[in-house]
């Protein structure tokens, strides 16, 4: 890896990929000055055209004519697919049957081949090499291959001509493409600047292996963040983390809903899973960003409208904006109206009722009743309680994140 490809890169991504913006983002991180690059709004909806774009360009005629081959959980395909039909070449891509269906849509629209693989990104990966090794396609990896790391680290390069005084950088992490060249451009450049690395916890493959020294396979991955969802890391990608990258953390699946949402609104703005991860560590204090001047890398926008309803309600509940409360009654007439009365002078908003006498564990006199409410945050949500219990309610289950049923 050089300086040298990555300005090669940028140069010839100018007449495919966007220059995405630098976007203030005050409220997303106490303490610290967050702002964020919105990849989001890249041509596809992710920084993975500029990779495979680059990837493309640099083919002999001889490999272009064998048409291209990719695996992808939905981005890296959007990019290919978009590369390949610039350069009137014929692609197949070999996509996961979980991909969210906006994903696979948007790769079918740009002209390639689909092949839906049963199983993770690892089994597309493994059917697309046999597929490539059957038929003589180019294959075109979406993040262990140089000229894909390069077209990656001009978004380092984009970073540091926006704001040359960057402290630090948040990158989302899968298999490792995206941070590896981000870091090379930035580090060899604005070596004082910071590169922290966020995976799922539910897919840790690169903090893993960062941790043993050596890439590691996990045995699944499982998070709606699909695009970060790799077992196993790049052996080159692995070996530029290693001496590139400063730090490496993990966010769980409600802190992902809960960034998401926050850039919804705060910022107006769409990330899918993995490209919430950034931000979700830096809302959540995975990272010390107190004091500095810190870009979160928002990488993608591609989520599918159903998983992002699903999300939005996840989010609402993990930050305390929607909860179910069950209170145990003694059944006569004025009970509802108390518990009413109290959540309304609290400020909250009741927008659902469940009354239950049918349970054979109380006694026959008494009832639950279960309330669906919206409040601002779990500080009020705890001073209901609280107003509850003081007017000698008894609350039997807890607000939880499956809708207030008991575990």
């Amino acid at each position: 890896m050089t300086l040298d490809k990555i300005y090669h890169a940028a140069y010839v991504l100018k007449e495919a990929a966007r220059r995405t913006d630098l976007i203030a983002a005050p409220d997303l991180c106490p303490g610290g000055e967050v702002w964020l690059k919105t990849e989001n709004l890249q041509v596809t909806g992710s920084f993975k055209l500029r990779g495979a774009y680059y990837k493309i360009s640099q083919l002999s005629d001889e490999e272009k004519a064998r048409g291209v081959i990719a695996c992808s959980a939905g981005n890296h395909a959007q990019g290919v697919a978009l590369a390949a039909a610039k350069n009137n070449i014929p692609a197949l891509i070999c996509i996961p049957d979980s991909a969210p269906i906006s994903k696979i849509e948007a790769t079918r629209r740009y002209g390639a081949q689909l092949e839906l693989v049963p199983g993770s990104y690892d089994d597309a990966y493994a059917r697309a090499v046999e597929l490539q090794a059957e038929r003589g396609y180019t294959f075109i990896h979406p993040f262990d291959d140089e000229a894909v790391i390069a077209g990656q680290g001009t978004i380092g390069l984009e970073i540091l001509d926006q704001m040359p005084d960057v402290e630090a950088v948040v990158v989302p992490v899968g298999g490792g493409g995206l941070i590896s060249g981000l870091a090379f451009a930035i580090k060899s450049l604005r070596p004082e600047c910071k590169v922290y690395g966020v995976q799922a916890a539910r897919a840790p493959s690169m903090l893993k292996s960062i941790q043993k020294g050596h890439p590691v396979t996990l045995e699944a991955v499982s998070t709606f963040a699909d695009g970060i969802a790799v077992k196993q890391p790049g052996d080159t990608t692995f070996e530029l983390v290693r001496r590139y990258v400063d730090g490496m953390v993990d966010v769980s699946e409600d802190e992902i809903a809960s960034a998401i949402l926050a850039l919804i609104e705060r910022q107006k703005m769409i990330a899918e899973g993995a490209g919430a991860v950034a931000v979700a560590a830096a809302m959540h204090g995975k990272i010390d960003l107190a004091g500095r001047k810190t870009v979160c890398l928002v990488s993608g926008g591609n989520i599918d409208v159903n998983i992002l309803s699903r999300v939005i309600t996840r989010g609402l509940v993990t930050s305390g904006r929607n909860a179910s409360l069950t209170i145990a009654l003694i059944d006569k007439p004025g009970q509802l109206e108390g518990v009413s009365r109290i959540v309304s002078q609290k400020g909250g908003n009741v927008v659902s009722v469940q009354y239950d006498r049918s349970d054979p564990n109380m006694a026959i006199n008494s009832c639950f009743l279960t309330l669906s409410l919206e409040t601002r945050d779990h500080a009020q949500l705890q001073e209901i309680e609280g107003a509850l219990a003081d007017a000698g309610f008894e609350i039997v289950a807890q607000p939880t994140a499956n809708g207030g049923k008991p575990a």
